[in-house]
C-alpha cells in the first residue's frame, strides 16, 4: 500500500516533540500506533519500520524520546552502530536515558496520545502502543496508564520491564485491558522474570503471548546494527500484524 511520511511537531507539558508520521496514501481514516524507538532513538531504521507498518493500514506516530535535549539525532549515529562504536554511542545516551524519568514517560505518553488520536487521518477507537528495547517499557506503561485507549501493547527485544522498582512495568500489568505480545532476544530475562511477568498477566486476565525468539541477541529488529536477525524480523513481522489485526479494526 503506498504511504505518505511527514515529520510532526507534538506540543507537550515541557516544549515540542519532534516526531516522524507515516500513514497509507489514501483518503480515508486508518488505525493509530505509537511507536516507541530503542535507546538508539529516532533515526532512519525506525522510520522504516514506520513507513512498513503504515504500508499495512496504519497510521504510525514515532516521537523523539529526547526531544528536550534537542531534534532527533540528538547525539551523533553511524550509518550502522557496530561493537566498535557501541560504547561510545551509549556513553553518550545514558545521560539521555536516565534524565527520561517515569514522570516525563508519563507526561509525554498523554501528549503523544492525544496527538496521535486528534490526525485526521487517523480512525476513532483504540490505538496501539508498541516499542523496541527500552521503547518496550514506554509502550507498557502508556498502555497501563492508559487502559481505556490502548488495545494493544507489542515489545521487541525489551528492556526494564521486570525490575526492583516500586513502580516497574511488570508491577502495573494490572492496570492492563490491552492484548500484549512480547518478542524477547535470548537472554533478554531471566526465566524468573518471564515467570513473575506471565503471572502478572495471568492475573490482570488479558490475553498474551511471551516468547523468546530463538538464535536472537538484543537488538534483533535492528537493521542498522550488530544484531540484526532476519529471520526474527520478520517474525517480529508476523506477530505484530497479527495482533494488530485481531485489536484494532482496519476497516
Amino acid at each position: 500500500m503506498p504511504t505518505k511520511t511527514k515529520p510532526v511537531q507534538i506540543p507537550t507539558a515541557d516544549g515540542q516533540a519532534d516526531a516522524f508520521a507515516a500513514f497509507p496514501d489514501r483518503a480515508e481514516q486508518h488505525p493509530g500506533v505509537l511507536m516507541y524507538p530503542d535507546a538508539f532513538g529516532l533515526r532512519p531504521e525506525l522510520e522504516a519500520k514506520a513507513r512498513e507498518l503504515a504500508g499495512h493500514g496504519y497510521y504510525v506516530l514515532v516521537p523523539n524520546l529526547y526531544y528536550r535535549h534537542g531534534p532527533a539525532p540528538v547525539t551523533e549515529l553511524p550509518e550502522h552502530i557496530g561493537a566498535e562504536v557501541r560504547p561510545a554511542v551509549f556513553a553518550r545516551l545514558m545521560p539521555l536515558v536516565e534524565a527520561h524519568t517515569t514522570e516525563r514517560v508519563l507526561r509525554d505518553a498523554d501528549a503523544y496520545l492525544r496527538f496521535l488520536t486528534a490526525q485526521p487521518e487517523v480512525s476513532a477507537g483504540p490505538v496501539a502502543t508498541i516499542g523496541y528495547c527500552l521503547g518496550a517499557a514506554l509502550a507498557m506503561r502508556t498502555a497501563t496508564a492508559h487502559p481505556d485507549r490502548v488495545a494493544a501493547v507489542a515489545g521487541f527485544h525489551p528492556g526494564l520491564l521486570v525490575t526492583d522498582a516500586p513502580d516497574s512495568p511488570h508491577r502495573l500489568v494490572s492496570e492492563l485491558t490491552a492484548q500484549v505480545h512480547l518478542g524477547l532476544a535470548e537472554g533478554d530475562l531471566t526465566p524468573e522474570a518471564i515467570s513473575e511477568l506471565n503471572k502478572a498477566f495471568d492475573a490482570a486476565g488479558v490475553g498474551y503471548s511471551t516468547e523468546v525468539y530463538p538464535g536472537t541477541v538484543h537488538g534483533f529488529t535492528m537493521s542498522d546494527t550488530d544484531a540484526f536477525n532476519p529471520a526474527a524480523l520478520q517474525r517480529h513481522w508476523d506477530r505484530l500484524l497479527a495482533l494488530l489485526d485481531r485489536t484494532l479494526a482496519t476497516g
